[in-house]
């Protein structure tokens, strides 16, 4: 590669700190273009920022101060439950692209490439989320939204390990548990336009799963350590509460997870 080009660090931490939704979706999905095609040198030669850059709207609240959906099929509860689905995957862009930029010089080049395309996935879900908000009357920023996301990412700044036992086997792996019963409700009350897209985003959600989940037990048969105990071991650590079932076990099997680790840690 030739040394004026951008390397992937520059254009991944670009990325973190463009604000806006739109230009955010079009920058993550520029640098897993550009990474690709062979267009990004691989250097790392700049620190991820400690926070991504985030819009002026929404506003950011912890959990417990977020205001309640609304009931059943309402027009408020319907644009609550998307607007929440959106900023999800709109924090999803920026997780997926710090673990490249943070944890790439020290994984790898496949490594990255599969956390660019993750972070490309997630623009692309929330693309689709932002557009069924609009086709509501609404739009991502209309409605506050909970700060906690991010925290996960700090807690594990650190550490490969942990970030990869807590924000794709953790909690993306919780989307896989929840995502189904969402889309039948959707479904239910007559939105098959929705339930098509939760159904794209939780196929696209068990292979980010999948991926998180081999690059840990890649790590863990490096150290000589069996992958569900190291796993085990460090959500105790990292993440506030066990897992909470019923689980998907279907589909967190196909991601790779241990569903006799995630029933240990639902005890």
């Amino acid at each position: 590669m030739k040394a004026d080009r951008t390397t992937v660090c520059e254009a991944i931490r670009a990325a973190l700190l463009t604000a806006d939704p739109h230009a955010k979706v079009f920058a993550a999905r520029e640098v897993a273009r550009n990474w690709r095609r062979g267009r990004l040198a691989f250097a790392f030669g700049q620190a991820m920022p400690d926070r991504p850059a985030r819009p002026a709207a929404p506003e950011l609240l912890p959990p417990n101060r977020m205001p309640k959906r609304g009931r059943g099929g309402s027009e408020r509860a319907r644009i609550a439950l998307w607007h929440a689905l959106a900023h999800i995957e709109f924090v999803a862009i920026d997780l997926a692209l710090d673990m490249a930029g943070r944890f790439g010089e020290e994984m790898g080049a496949e490594f990255v490439s599969d956390f660019l395309a993750v972070a490309a996935d997630e623009a692309m879900h929330f693309a689709l989320l932002d557009r069924k908000l609009r086709s509501l009357g609404s739009h991502y920023g209309a409605l506050p939204a909970h700060d906690g996301l991010w925290q996960a990412a700090e807690d594990t700044a650190h550490d490969v390990t942990a970030r990869l036992a807590i924000v794709p086997m953790v909690l993306e792996a919780r989307g896989l548990d929840v995502t189904p019963a969402t889309r039948d409700r959707v479904r239910a009350h007559g939105d098959e336009n929705g339930a098509r897209i939760l159904e794209r985003i939780l196929d696209d959600e068990i292979r980010h799963v999948a991926i998180g989940a081999r690059h840990f037990a890649i790590i863990a048969n490096r150290r000589g350590e069996s992958p569900e105990t190291l796993w085990i071991s460090l959500v105790r650590k990292h993440f506030r509460g066990g897992l909470k079932p019923p689980f998907n076990d279907s589909a967190r099997s196909s991601a790779g997870l241990s569903l006799p680790a995630c029933a240990e840690l639902a005890s």
